[in-house]
């Protein structure tokens, strides 16, 4: 069977190109935590998009992220013509494997059609969503008084004791990733912005800390509205996080213990 061409500059591919701003990697660190996330290997920088009759060498250079709670992803990938693209991170992480272009040219369906624009996906989403009636109203009361808070898009300084650490599931690696769960999380600034519980990826910056439940910190990072994904099939119930977790925070920095 022949090898699909790589061809460059392509009039054979179809772009999907993102609607509105999208957001890019603060630094390496965060750049590599999102490629764990998506399932995607941290050990190189460019990744093959591949069609029916060619593949092409892309780079990541952000993301979107949509539904009612911010937990999905699109990938903003960059062809080396510089044209933009979306493609949901689960199905550039098929594209990588070495019989995806086989099974492709006995398949007529280009990629780019089994993608949706964001906006899309997060009008479908929430329109199922709006069918489901809420059970409890103290669950309806967390999600009211969550959607109410304005975040800031920047970086901002943080207090926050360290409540305990827990396992969450990642779809994408289909593993359990280690987080921190964070209470009386408050953005420091004129008007301080309580938070209440957030969580985060138990990073390598943070491992450094050697942290302990109880103990508060201050730091720089970026917060956005994203639930804690439960953990699956875990043996020790100290790393089951009971708690709804609402908020994420990304790229933690200047940390100190108080």
């Amino acid at each position: 069977m022949a090898t699909i061409p790589h061809i460059e500059d392509s009039t054979l591919t179809t772009y999907i190109s993102p609607q509105g701003e999208f957001e890019t990697f603060t630094d390496d660190n965060h750049f590599f935590e999102k490629l764990k996330e998506w399932g995607l290997s941290t050990a190189k920088k460019k990744f093959w998009y591949k069609e029916k009759e060619h593949q092409r060498l892309v780079s990541i250079k952000g993301f979107q992220v949509y539904g009612e709670t911010d937990d999905y992803n699109t990938i903003i990938i960059e062809f080396e013509d510089g044209n933009l693209s979306c493609i949901h991170p689960a199905f550039l992480k098929e594209m990588q494997a070495a019989s995806f272009g086989k099974n492709l040219l006995t398949n007529h369906t280009s990629p780019a059609t089994q993608v949706k624009q964001p906006t899309d996906q997060a009008k479908a989403e929430n329109e199922k969503k709006s069918t489901v009636s809420t059970s409890k109203t103290e669950k309806k009361t967390t999600k009211e008084k969550a959607s109410k808070l304005e975040l800031p898009t920047e970086k901002v300084h943080f207090t926050a004791k360290v409540k305990q650490f827990g396992l969450t599931w990642n779809h994408f690696n289909e593993d359990n990733d280690e987080v921190v769960v964070f209470e009386e999380v408050v953005i420091q600034q004129e008007q301080p912005l309580e938070i209440g519980f957030a969580w985060c990826a138990h990073s390598k910056t943070l491992k450094k800390q050697e942290l302990l439940p109880g103990e508060t910190l201050e730091f720089d990072g970026k917060i956005v509205k994203k639930k804690l994904p439960k953990g699956k099939d875990i043996e020790d119930e100290e790393m089951i996080v009971q708690e709804p977790v609402q908020y994420k925070l990304n790229n933690p920095s200047k940390i100190k213990k108080v």
